[in-house]
């Protein structure tokens, strides 16, 4: 897919947007330790780049503004930055795919698109952490039995509730973010003199 050089540029705008996000955000957000700091930065940088999509509701720009926020989260500072770069181009390109079976952007699309890349952030440490950091597959499982202990009240034995509690929350938290996206984006391209694409 060919883009024009204000499509570019706009890309790269909502990329270096999501690339702030990550680099701002998420190092208070790291450094304070909040609980689930991957969905939130997931849901919003996501929020940030179909927002983005509907400025260039082409094949590809999800992905492109993906890149572009990945290729800054290099500037971080006092960070580990492979495992959230391979994270924010992996959510784009989840993002992508989803996007790319509807003919046109719509609110389903984007809702889906968001649960699915904030769904990623539940899988991504089994595989960054086998594949990249060496971790054992057990330890992983054991510390994301404990965070959906710890969150939901559970105990640690309910493996089942534990698990489903998470993916219900990652891909509620997704699905809100593209609701927003899609309302927040028509929102901004209607303040700056453009016309809302038909919502559905």
């Amino acid at each position: 897919m060919k883009f024009t050089t204000r499509q570019l540029v706009t890309m790269a705008v909502f990329g270096a947007l999501w690339g702030v996000v990550e680099i701002g955000l998420g190092s208070v957000l790291h450094a304070i330790k909040i609980p689930l700091t991957g969905l939130a930065l997931t849901t919003i940088g996501l929020l940030v780049a179909l927002i983005g999509r509907l400025f260039v509701p082409k094949r590809g720009s999800t992905f492109f503004i993906g890149v572009i926020a990945t290729v800054l989260k290099l500037f971080s500072i006092g960070n580990i930055v492979i495992g959230p770069m391979i994270g924010i181009l992996t959510e784009a390109l989840v993002a992508e795919l989803i996007l790319d079976i509807f003919p046109k952007p719509t609110r389903l699309a984007f809702i889906l698109a968001v649960a699915g890349g904030a769904l990623w952030t539940l899988i991504q440490p089994f595989v960054t952490g086998l594949l990249i950091f060496g971790r054992n597959l057990l330890s992983i499982w054991l510390d994301t039995l404990d965070l959906g202990s710890r969150l939901f009240g559970l105990s640690s034995q309910a493996v089942l509730w534990i698990v489903l509690a998470l993916v219900i929350l990652h891909l509620a938290v997704g699905a809100v973010s593209g609701w927003l996206a899609w309302s927040l984006g028509h929102l901004v391209s209607i303040r700056l003199g453009g016309h809302s694409p038909e919502a559905v």
